[in-house]
């Protein structure tokens, strides 16, 4: 189960390591171009800045502490993070009558991953 953690994590980790880099990096302007990013039009420059910043934080709680050794229980723990992050995604996407597909995916997958975090952590 250990080996299967890993790859779901490395996968999340990252998807939300560039996801959240280009959020925390990029203005909103540049966001709203690149496609597919139609959502910043309703949170502010900072908003924008933070979702980026948990996601990066996010994609280093599921890699660091089992990595390391130290507090392994943050690795489930910012998987469940993430998890909350992304339902948010997934809502704002459909209240906006966006592709919620992708969102549901990660929705999903991070889950699974906090679960399978648990059961290798605890058990």
């Amino acid at each position: 189960m250990i080996i299967a953690l890993w790859i779901l994590n490395g996968i999340l980790a990252l998807a939300f390591l560039a996801a959240g880099a280009m959020k925390a990096l990029r203005s909103k302007d540049a966001l709203r171009a690149s496609g597919g990013m139609e959502w910043v039009d309703g949170f502010s420059p900072a908003a924008i800045r933070l979702i980026g910043v948990a996601e990066v934080l996010g994609a280093v709680g599921l890699i660091l502490p089992l990595l390391t050794g130290i507090a392994p229980i943050l690795t489930p723990i910012a998987a469940t993070a993430l998890t909350i992050l992304m339902i948010g995604a997934t809502v704002t996407h459909a209240r906006r009558h966006e592709k919620v597909v992708p969102t549901l995916v990660l929705t999903v997958l991070t889950i699974a991953s906090a679960i399978l975090g648990f059961v290798v952590v605890l058990g």
